[in-house]
């Protein structure tokens, strides 16, 4: 039966991970926007993967349960690919926390139900959950563990406590890692694993945003003070990728790998250390 490989948010980085993990097998490419995928799947198409379509809004359950069907419906879910959500400069709190938050614990519980033995995933988090302050510790058991349709309801995400989208990317981003590594439980109960990566900027149209955006000047200046000096790029994300979802990665599940080029270490020890 075919292996399927599921790519929610199939952008630059989404698809440079296709690129290393999905050949030989069949490619979902999973958009909310129809033209997204679609524009991914002719780039891979003509690159010659083997690839389909389809549209979902990772923050309804009846969306994601409808795309685990097709994707089973294909063949064996071997591979998930989680690069869909939105940033601080994009939209709203609630947004933030109903996509990125809520979103990724939906997907990590629908395909953590039908993932195949010996398949793996990765959820792409973000560098800014490694800068949010040390949560106490029944914070970080609901992030990882609260029942997804209660977990917006937490008291400390309640909108008198998250007032900014950043604070608000921040959780969401800090919860993803948490939430893998509570999920990673269970996925090691049908012999699949899951794991996290923590990018920093990458050179992507979300981060081009971001760059121009109200907080531009800020991004700019990690980019100028980290121990890299630059921005990352998709591939280099991929390789990661490829090393957690691939059989040299056997080893490693419910791990969180941050890479920033140094921002997050600047951050803490070094010139973007808060005064």
């Amino acid at each position: 039966m075919m292996e399927v490989v599921v790519v929610i948010g199939p952008g630059q980085i989404g698809q440079a991970i296709a690129r290393r993990v999905g050949f030989g097998k069949h490619l979902l490419l999973a958009d909310k926007q129809q033209e997204n995928a679609n524009a991914a799947a002719e780039v891979l198409s003509n690159a010659g993967y083997d690839v389909s379509v389809g549209t979902v809004d990772v923050s309804s359950r009846k969306d994601v349960r409808a795309l685990v069907d097709t994707a089973i419906g294909l063949g064996q879910v071997t591979g998930l690919v989680h690069a869909a959500g939105v940033s601080p400069s994009q939209a709203s709190v609630a947004t933030i926390l109903k996509v990125d938050l809520y979103g990724t614990a939906l997907v990590l519980e629908e395909f953590g139900n039908v993932i195949k033995a010996g398949g793996s995933g990765v959820v792409i988090a973000s560098q800014s959950g490694h800068r949010l302050p040390t949560l106490p510790v029944e914070q970080n058991k609901a992030l990882a563990t609260t029942p997804v349709e209660e977990l917006l309801g937490l008291p400390f995400l309640l909108p008198d406590r998250v007032t900014d989208t950043l604070h608000a990317y921040q959780i969401s981003k800090r919860g993803n890692s948490l939430r893998v590594m509570a999920e990673a439980v269970r996925w090691g109960k049908r012999g699949a694993r899951i794991n996290t990566i923590s990018p920093g900027i990458i050179m992507t149209p979300l981060a081009k945003d971001e760059l121009t955006g109200p907080r531009g000047e800020g991004y700019r200046r990690m980019i100028a003070v980290s121990s890299a000096g630059r921005a990352g790029t998709p591939d280099e994300v991929a390789s990661v990728a490829a090393l957690l979802m691939g059989s040299d990665g056997g080893f490693i599940t419910g791990s969180d790998f941050l890479m920033d080029g140094g921002v997050t270490a600047a951050y803490w020890f070094g010139e973007l250390a808060p005064a």
